[in-house]
């Protein structure tokens, strides 16, 4: 099924890199502040969503009353100042390794903001796997659609050849409008039950794309 796949284009968070639980706590560190209810891991993973205004307002902010652009500035500052109590997912550099060691080239296509993401692959020591690292230039976190199809032009490859390997539906809803394959894991910011919603393949971790012979 995925034997001619030549390149492998990743998302970042609540793929490669384990910030759900960050995620979580800094999620209700800002509902406390204005004074609504905090929400469980399992809810965050029901109601995450892109474009992430949405996740806020499902999460409980009244966006007539407050001002989403505001909330979201006081929410990255406060994960900027703690993303480094996040770690890489479990088995992450294992997985790039093993594909780096079959000639499969690999990127990152990302809703973090691009300045953001280099620094923290850098500080991983990751940057070596990757041929290109392409994220947002705001901290807005809106659609890669756009992004990934600039992406898809400099790679100039048959998108049959490519896969994208995420964590959310919007993974899938890029791949499809990239034309490549898509893969989830079911280890990050939405639930398993939601991911297989999309026809796609779901996995349980990132240990088990071994299993599918690339």
């Amino acid at each position: 099924m995925f034997q001619n796949i030549c390149h492998i284009v990743w998302d970042w968070n609540g793929t490669l890199f384990d910030d759900v639980e960050l995620c979580v706590e800094n999620i209700n560190w800002l509902l406390e502040k204005y004074n609504l209810k905090k929400i469980s891991k399992d809810r965050y993973r029901e109601i995450f969503t892109f474009p992430v205004i949405e996740y806020y307002q499902r999460a409980g902010f009244d966006l007539n009353k407050l001002d989403f652009k505001s909330l979201g500035r006081e929410w990255m500052e406060r994960y900027e100042q703690k993303k480094f109590e996040a770690k890489l997912a479990h088995d992450a550099e294992e997985i790039l390794k093993h594909f780096s060691l079959k000639g499969i080239e690999q990127s990152i296509l990302s809703a973090y903001s691009e300045h953001t993401l280099i620094e923290m692959i850098d500080y991983f020591n990751l940057k070596n796997y990757f041929k290109h690292i392409v994220g947002l230039d705001n901290i807005y976190a809106e659609s890669k659609i756009e992004l990934g199809k600039n992406l898809i032009e400099r790679l100039n490859l048959d998108t049959n050849s490519i896969v994208l390997i995420g964590d959310t539906v919007h993974d899938y809803e890029v791949s499809r409008e990239l034309g490549c394959r898509c893969i989830l894991i079911a280890t990050g910011h939405q639930a398993k039950a939601k991911l297989e919603e999309c026809p796609c393949v779901v996995l349980n971790n990132l240990i088990e794309l071994k299993n599918l012979n690339f």
